[in-house]
């Protein structure tokens, strides 16, 4: 900011009360006070708050020395910059976040700097020189390098180990050579053979013969499972193993792991199942030591065989966990990656880049039973983990890694040229998709079914959840008929779409107000209490019950109205720790007096095992198929002898009705994809997209 001389130096416009610096703050005030009530400022209008509050700062000052004013003026500008402070005010207790910006020493950005000048000049002021000229100062340190932490025992190890160099021999035969593919744009073309190209046939690459099925201990796998391990053995080192929820990829990665001498071996897994994997490493190889970083790091044992860490605080040891010369990864739950642009998958693929840079026939495998979330782009992160695609290079462009480029050139065929398509499918298939479903390899496991239970809202609560939906229904007539005036040679299919979407992005920025999302949740509520109703009766009949709902308030009514029913529960959160949530989940699969646990949908619904029971209640509707399969793949997984059936709460004549037969549709992009089906892929639009539209449709018909 400017020094005090120039600020006793500045002259200021002031020509009455609509010119000056006031107008400009109360305009600016009004601006960041309709943005907050939307939610959470973002860092623009962060901005504008924090330069408003500077400015008003400085002018409260300038009125009080200025001696060219009257006491009956300077008292107008103190009320008006009153008034002002009391608007910032109420933006600061709705987002209390924005009051560290009010400190004197709190860091203002030179974006802030340049709005101030602006400001400044909008209102007429006259700036000193140095004040129209915003220099960038140095950035600070990366807040992610000043997190980054090494655990002392690992500094223990890294003493401990001398200085190994990098192999770099097995770069030399993977070197690209120039061929007919060299100036083809390749990567879209692959991702395309995956929707056009299956042919049939399962996206699952050829494995030799099971060898022997037993595993350390006295347990003993399935053929599948040994299959898998057996090509390992057989020196394939880059897997996408995305069997079918419960198929045990877990032991598959663990075991693979030990054929490949892969230790010390790195898995990076979702927060909930930590404690798992380190029990899954005991199972499974009772000789290998396993430690699970937690926070900091403090009590890591940098001389394990298995690290595992989770997605959540990858920021603080991705650097340590880079230099540390593993021999393989793995990545549960890959989907999780999906994001390129989030941290998470940052942190990812720098460190399989780092381990493949220090030993080129490191191990690594991406675990995932549902590959597919929305659309086919969601291959790119893992193929680019698995190093079968390059980093992307200035311009953004990806292209086949060696190994993979050399196998599409043995097809002799470029893009555009009839079989191409296939040919290049089985190719990435080849680099080591291994893709096997229940149905195919576990015949000993039960058959699932869905069954659907309608409920009646027809209390006070049904009524004002109908009411809203009128009302949503109505808005998008409204908005329908307006743009048919606008256009109205369109077809009635298109404008059914527009008005959806523009819904839908009102929907998500609003946040608040009567909408497709606040209409669902309501949904849950409603349905809360005659889910707990259902549950109770089915856990006194069948036994144990695995009950799932989205939103912790539905959780907290179930669980009270089990209470009052005398239903014992265990509870499964986001919120707890690791311990607490394996207790309960022991307690469930132990204790034959617990009848229900009481799960959420988004921290229970990977990773865990309930298959002490064979029953599931879905109380709340997932946007996707994948989370619903998830969820009951909790039950239905390998060691499960009952038939399971999943029993969905739908709110009968409301949006719940009509979500519950869409969320099914993304299926077919997954069954296409990785499991040779060749049914019609489901349209791109998402599910609730297609919610909104058949609320037009039926309203139109």
């Amino acid at each position: 900011m400017s020094t005090t001389t120039v600020k006793q130096q500045r002259r200021r416009a002031r020509t009455g009360d609509d010119a000056g610096v006031i107008p400009i703050l109360a305009r600016t005030a009004r601006e960041v006070e309709s943005a907050v009530q939307k939610g959470p400022l973002k860092p623009a209008n962060r901005a504008r708050f924090q330069v408003a509050a500077l400015l008003l700062r400085e002018e409260r000052a300038r009125v009080k020395a200025d001696q060219g004013l009257t006491d009956a003026e300077r008292q107008n500008e103190q009320k008006r910059l009153d008034g002002l402070a009391g608007i910032l005010a109420k933006v600061a207790a709705r987002d209390p976040s924005l009051i560290g910006l009010l400190s004197e020493d709190a860091p203002v950005t030179p974006a802030a700097k340049a709005l101030r000048r602006d400001m400044l000049i909008a209102a007429g002021v006259e700036l000193a020189p140095e004040e129209l000229l915003v220099v960038e100062e140095p950035k600070p340190v990366d807040k992610q390098v000043e997190r980054q932490v090494v655990p002392s025992s690992v500094r223990q190890m890294q003493m401990a180990n001398p200085f190994l160099a990098p192999d770099f021999s097995a770069f030399e035969s993977s070197r690209p050579r120039a061929g007919r593919l060299a100036n083809w744009e390749l990567i879209e073309p692959l991702f395309r053979s995956f929707e056009v190209g299956a042919g049939g046939v399962a996206a699952s690459m050829d494995l030799p013969a099971a060898g022997s099925l037993n595993a350390p201990g006295d347990l003993e796998l399935m053929p599948h499972q040994a299959r898998f391990i057996q090509e390992v053995r057989q020196g394939h080192r880059t897997f996408l193993l995305a069997d079918e929820p419960g198929l045990g990829k877990t032991a598959q990665a663990l075991l693979g792991a030990q054929a490949a001498k892969a230790f010390p071996l790195l898995a990076v897994v979702p927060n909930v199942v930590k404690t798992n994997w380190a029990r899954e490493v005991e199972r499974w190889l009772p000789g290998k030591r396993v430690t699970v970083v937690h926070g900091d790091g403090d009590d890591v044992d940098a001389f394990a065989d298995v690290i595992v860490v989770n997605y959540e605080i990858l920021d603080r040891h991705v650097g340590w966990l880079g230099r540390f010369g593993f021999r393989g990864m793995v990545v549960d739950e890959a989907h999780f990656i999906k994001n390129l642009k989030s941290e998470r998958s940052k942190h990812v693929i720098a460190l399989s880049r780092s381990i493949r840079a220090a030993n080129p026939r490191a191990l690594f495998v991406a675990l995932t039973g549902t590959p597919l979330i929305n659309t086919i782009e969601d291959f790119r992160a893992i193929w680019q983990y698995l190093g079968w695609i390059t980093d992307p290079d200035k311009a953004g462009a990806q292209k086949p890694a060696p190994p993979l480029m050399a196998r599409l050139e043995e097809t002799g065929l470029v893009p555009g040229d009839p079989g191409f398509f296939p040919a290049a499918r089985k190719a990435v298939i080849d680099m080591g998709i291994v893709r096997r479903r229940k149905v195919d390899v576990a015949a000993d496991i039960p058959a699932r079914r869905i069954a659907d239970i309608p409920v009646e809202l027809d209390d006070e609560f049904g009524r004002s959840i109908r009411a809203a939906e009128a009302a949503l229904t109505a808005r998008l007539l409204d908005r329908f008929r307006r743009l048919r005036e606008l256009r109205p040679d369109a077809a009635d299919e298109d404008l059914i779409r527009v008005v959806a979407h523009a819904e839908l992005e009102e929907s998500k920025a609003a946040g608040d107000g009567e909408n497709v999302f606040t209409m669902v949740r309501r949904i849950g509520q409603g349905k809360a209490t005659l889910a707990a109703d259902y549950t109770a009766n089915l856990a006194r009949s069948v036994g144990k019950v695995v009950f799932f709902a989205k939103h912790i308030d539905v959780m907290d009514t179930v669980e009270d109205h089990l209470a009052a029913l005398g239903v014992r529960t265990v509870s499964i959160r986001g919120d707890q720790t690791a311990k607490s949530r394996q207790e309960a989940i022991d307690a469930f699969a132990n204790d034959p007096t617990v009848q229900v646990a009481v799960c959420s949908l988004l921290a229970a619904g990977v990773g865990l095992n309930l298959q002490a029971a064979s029953n599931v209640v879905l109380a709340e509707l997932s946007w996707t198929s994948a989370e619903q399969t998830q969820a009951i793949d909790r039950v239905h997984r390998i060691g499960q002898e009952m038939p399971v059936t999943a029993w969905r709460i739908i709110a009968a004549h409301t949006i719940d009705a009509r979500i519950a037969d869409l969320i099914g549709s993304k299926a077919g992009l997954a069954a296409r994809a990785l499991d040779g089906s060749d049914e019609e892929v489901a349209a791109e639009a998402s599910v609730q997209i297609q919610a909104i539209m058949g609320l037009l449709r039926a309203a139109l018909a």
